[in-house]
């Protein structure tokens, strides 16, 4: 029962992970249908934020209050991300809507500009965020089984996140806009919605996500310019097995594929139980090629 439960409980954490990573993907290529191959550097450009605020308390804050750096970190990593993300949408993705494979090639350029710049600033070895003291150790609930302290932060940050998302999608009207003009563009503009103004803003949300994905990252080890890359591939699959443009098929790819792989990996090794997981979701999207949840359309005849 113990193995069970500590098997169970590593799902849920790759899981929050995978959901913590995807998240903003399901807003760039879920909602905007931009293939935004950029993801990971963004997701790298929040855990280096996480580096850069470390340093800062270290140099100048007072001792006693470094434990705290984590938590200005965090929206300075999504204000960064944010900012680059909006600088994306306005200087090249904005011409490039309706275009899927020139703002593929586009945005896979744009990260390898951020990954040699984060080469020239910071350097190409990996570098280390220091975790804060109250997120050291771990929960013991008994025989012998320990909870971190880290994994559980990252779940409920994923939880703060995901039901911030939804207010904002769903019970906001600046989310409203933006689900009109992902439906229907044309009469979102005829109806006074600034369709422009919405793109920016969708995009730079996106990208946000991605940089409290990477400062959320910092945690779990070193970082360094490639650290996005290692989880673009298992973001897209998520957001795809979910199904594109919804929220709750995002939380259920994320759920089936961590707790998943998870269970493969403890069963037989790591590669092989990417390699099984992979093959499983290749054979359920050939069963249901639009995911888990399919977004709802309705087709006017004589069109």
């Amino acid at each position: 029962m113990e193995v069970w439960i500590l098997q169970l409980f590593n799902g849920i954490s790759v899981s929050s992970i995978l959901l913590l990573v995807a998240l903003g993907l399901a807003v760039t290529f879920g909602l905007m249908n931009v293939i935004n191959m950029a993801h990971g550097e963004l997701i790298m450009i929040g855990a280096y934020t996480a580096y850069v605020v470390q340093h800062a308390f270290l140099a100048y804050a007072p001792k006693a209050s470094f434990d705290w750096y984590f938590v200005l970190a965090l929206p300075l990593s999504f204000a960064a991300a944010a900012f680059v993300g909006w600088l994306m949408e306005i200087g090249l993705i904005r011409f490039l809507y309706g275009r899927p494979l020139d703002s593929l090639l586009a945005t896979w350029g744009v990260g390898m500009v951020l990954q040699q710049a984060a080469r020239s600033v910071f350097g190409a070895p990996n570098v280390a965020v220091t975790s804060p003291s109250w997120l050291n150790g771990g929960l013991d609930i008994g025989s012998g089984l320990v909870l971190t302290y880290k994994r559980l932060f990252i779940i409920a940050l994923v939880l703060a996140v995901l039901t911030a998302m939804y207010f904002y999608i769903y019970r906001s009207r600046a989310g409203r806009n933006m689900r009109a003009v992902m439906q229907n563009r044309d009469m979102a503009a005829c109806l006074g919605v600034s369709t422009r103004r919405v793109d920016a803003a969708s995009f730079a949300i996106g990208a946000g996500i991605a940089g409290v994905a990477g400062c959320a990252l910092s945690l779990l080890g070193p970082i360094g310019p490639s650290l996005g890359t290692y989880y673009i591939v298992d973001a897209f699959m998520v957001v795809v097995l979910g199904g594109v443009g919804k929220l709750i098929g995002t939380v259920v790819g994320a759920a089936g594929i961590g707790i998943t792989s998870t269970m493969f990996e403890s069963w037989t090794s790591a590669s092989l139980g990417k390699v099984l997981v992979f093959a499983l979701v290749v054979a359920f999207l050939q069963w249901r090629p639009r995911g888990f949840v399919a977004m709802k359309t309705r087709a006017l005849d004589g069109q």
